[in-house]
């Protein structure tokens, strides 16, 4: 059973798109704080009236992020 929702942040036309594959959900925000903010709301209606446990979860799991960010840019 997993302890943990795990989700994926990447950047995406000026923006960031968001895939959970724990709850088979995608999302996206124009900033990072919109498209996590879209996220707690997609794992949370995904789970909504479910039991964590059909997705393999434990109860009450907290959603880990992993961001991807642009590459830095080299001076000089």
């Amino acid at each position: 059973m997993k302890q943990n929702i795990k989700a994926f942040v990447y950047p995406d036309n000026g923006g960031y798109v968001v895939e959970c594959p724990d709850v088979h959900a995608v999302t996206q925000g124009g900033t990072l704080d919109e498209a996590i903010a879209n996220l707690k709301e997609v794992v949370a209606l995904a789970l909504a009236d479910e039991d964590p446990a059909d997705y393999g979860l434990a109860p009450d799991p907290p959603i880990l992020v992993t961001i991807e960010l642009e590459p830095l840019s080299r001076a000089g």
